[in-house]
């Protein structure tokens, strides 16, 4: 009897290949338990398990049908230009919404990367960015209240932190070395981004600096959902 990943990694082999395409209908449970010999309840965990790896979406009375992964967002890992200019470059319909301003507990990596002291108050920034209405990207700012005075005030507002910095004064940006890795969501992040524990995100950790000045502006952690994206590096 065939085991429950042999039968993802099939069927996940059929859909790379063309034989299912984009929104088609898969077979029946039944069909598939008959094709792979096992149980009925078998291929209802296999298509479970689909749905969360984010192959197929399912249409209560109707079935399962194939996800077309090939709508996802090219996203140039830069940090020079706004995501919002990014994606409104690319037309798409685009939501930025900011939902949290808080201060952090002393974190040594942050405030290195900040250039700044144990005494200083660190805020964090969080914006939840939406392609469609859907959930796909969590920027997180980590911003020097030294630097930004009004961040505590303000960072309850914000929902392009570009923006904020034109209007105080800054135009001209750089990044920061850049440190990417594959993490799988925690609770909280699975709640924010609606997104099951199988589905794993892409952390970009950098930084951005005023090129005018060489002022370090904010230590930045971006969570891509990696079945929302193509990159480019």
């Amino acid at each position: 009897m065939m085991e429950e990943m042999g039968i993802v990694d099939a069927l996940i082999i059929d859909m790379n290949a063309g034989k299912y395409g984009a929104d088609d209908k898969l077979p029946s449970e039944n069909e598939m338990a008959d094709r792979f010999k096992v149980p009925r309840i078998k291929i209802r965990k296999v298509y479970e398990r689909l749905q969360e790896l984010g192959y197929i979406y399912s249409q209560q009375g109707k079935g399962s049908f194939v996800k077309d992964r090939k709508c996802q967002i090219p996203l140039v890992l830069s940090g020079d230009v706004s995501f919002s200019k990014k994606m409104a470059e690319q037309g798409y319909q685009f939501e930025s919404k900011n939902i949290f301003c808080e201060e952090i507990n002393h974190n040594p990596k942050i405030y290195q990367s900040l250039g700044v002291t144990e005494a200083e108050r660190v805020f964090k920034v969080g914006r939840l960015r939406l392609v469609d209405q859907r959930p796909i990207a969590l920027h997180i700012s980590y911003v020097a209240k030294s630097i930004f005075n009004d961040i505590d005030i303000d960072g309850k507002k914000i929902t392009s932190m570009f923006g904020y910095y034109n209007r105080k004064g800054y135009r001209d940006f750089s990044s920061k070395s850049s440190v990417l890795s594959v993490v799988f969501p925690s609770a909280v992040e699975r709640d924010i981004l609606e997104c099951s524990s199988l589905v794993p995100l892409l952390a970009l950790e950098s930084g951005c600096i005023d090129i005018k000045t060489d002022t370090v502006l904010e230590h930045t952690k971006i969570l891509y959902r990696s079945d929302s994206f193509t990159y480019v590096i």
